[in-house]
């Protein structure tokens, strides 16, 4: 999952994407909200995490003008714990959700999680799919019910899949929700975590969970219940 993170603190900053990144997302970072708003207009994200209190265009103005371009991933707001106005503001705004300074980074985790699950219509951090089973809350992937273990790069395809079931996804738009935008985007890294996840997930090629769609992409299968 590609996350915007818009925050002048440098401190905060440098920590929330190191946690961030450890997470297994992929960070893009602002510094004021002239910036931030240039970012969340030119590249796909699937959240952003936006301050209250930036330079240059408050971080109200931004969400504000986030959700006018009809840009609709979700967005977690900062403030300060006694500016309970900020709160209000930035739902009013379009903000889905806030969290006040200092927070615990776990409580950023779960909010931005939710935030994620509920924006495709996945209320729970367990979502199930025929023999496939993937908890966004412990990182873990299951084939009937035992462990697969995965490389970080391969835990975000096949998560991204899992928010996108049935859908046909092309190696751009994998790309640019999985990696920051100092990617390189004519990799063919794609194909390569494709293949892995294949043997990983499918070893002997009999369940077929992901599907190639000739010169469209790829296609997580989804499973009749």
């Amino acid at each position: 999952m590609r996350l915007l993170l818009i925050e002048d603190d440098p401190q905060l900053q440098a920590n929330l994407a190191a946690q961030l990144t450890q997470e297994k997302y992929s960070v893009d970072i602002a510094s004021d909200g002239e910036d931030g708003l240039f970012q969340a207009t030119e590249h796909n994200y699937d959240a952003a995490i936006i301050d209250v209190g930036l330079p240059k265009l408050d971080g109200i103005s931004v969400i504000k003008a986030i959700r006018a371009k009809q840009i609709a991933f979700p967005i977690l707001v900062l403030t300060a714990r006694d500016h309970w106005q900020d709160k209000v503001s930035g739902l009013e705004a379009g903000a889905d959700d806030y969290l006040t300074k200092p927070f615990h980074p776990e409580e950023l985790s779960a909010r931005l999680n939710a935030l994620i699950r509920r924006s495709v219509g996945n209320a729970s951090p367990i979502i199930e799919n025929g023999p496939l089973k993937l908890n966004t809350a412990s990182q873990q992937v299951f084939i009937n019910n035992t462990v697969v273990n995965l490389s970080g790069s391969e835990y975000k395809l096949i998560e991204y899949f899992m928010h996108h079931i049935d859908e046909v996804l092309s190696k751009t738009t994998l790309t640019e929700h999985i990696y920051d935008q100092d990617f390189d985007l004519d990799s063919n890294v794609i194909e390569v975590f494709i293949r892995r996840l294949r043997k990983k997930l499918d070893p002997d090629n009999t369940l077929k969970i992901i599907e190639t769609h000739r010169g469209q992409g790829y296609r997580l299968k989804r499973y009749e219940s």
